[in-house]
């Protein structure tokens, strides 16, 4: 089906939840995959498998909220035969092969406020990253529409302004392949 003249191609369709409760990780896996694939129970469920014999799960929130640690999203993605490959932030971001990667999750410092009211606390935020169609988004759950980065070139600018923010980590969703072989590593 061809277009009128003058018309503009419409935007892609990008997936994107939005932030409800503590469970920032589970809508920036939902994002980074683009469809939802993962819930609340789902991940409780995998902190359960995480930590059987404990009485308080140490992967999550103790109000059963969210909060979710690391270890949950790494193991969700294992479960889809994914990984997460931890960024080094000593390396240039011109090493990082974004052709090889699926998405990137970053965990950040978030600003914690009461209304409007803001505490001198730090939370961390998990933020999903993604390329769509040729154009990478910021699908912060935060955010109330993904955020266009354009496309290598915004999407390393943007990792640069996060990570030189410090205490921003980044993993890099890979298949098991990308992984195994490293290529998600520019080596020239």
């Amino acid at each position: 089906m061809s277009q009128a003249p003058g018309a503009r191609p419409s935007p892609p369709s990008v997936y994107h939840e939005r932030q409800r409760l503590e469970l920032c990780a589970v809508h920036a896996l939902n994002n980074v995959l683009q469809q939802q694939l993962f819930s609340q129970e789902a991940a409780d469920e995998i902190c359960k498998r995480l930590a059987p014999d404990s009485r308080l799960n140490p992967h999550r929130s103790l109000l059963g909220t969210g909060n979710y640690d690391v270890n949950v999203i790494m193991a969700a993605l294992q479960g889809l035969g994914l990984a997460a490959v931890w960024w080094d932030r000593r390396r240039p971001l011109s090493q990082l092969a974004l052709p090889q990667v699926l998405g990137l999750i970053l965990n950040l410092p978030s600003p914690v406020s009461l209304g409007l009211l803001s505490l001198p606390l730090r939370r961390r935020h998990w933020v999903a990253l993604r390329q769509v169609e040729g154009i990478y988004y910021n699908l912060d759950s935060k955010l109330r529409a993904p955020e266009a980065l354009g496309g290598e070139d915004g999407v390393r600018a943007f990792l640069a302004a996060a990570l030189t923010q410090g205490l921003c980590e980044v993993l890099l969703v890979v298949t098991k392949e990308v992984e195994e072989k490293g290529s998600w590593l520019r080596t020239d």
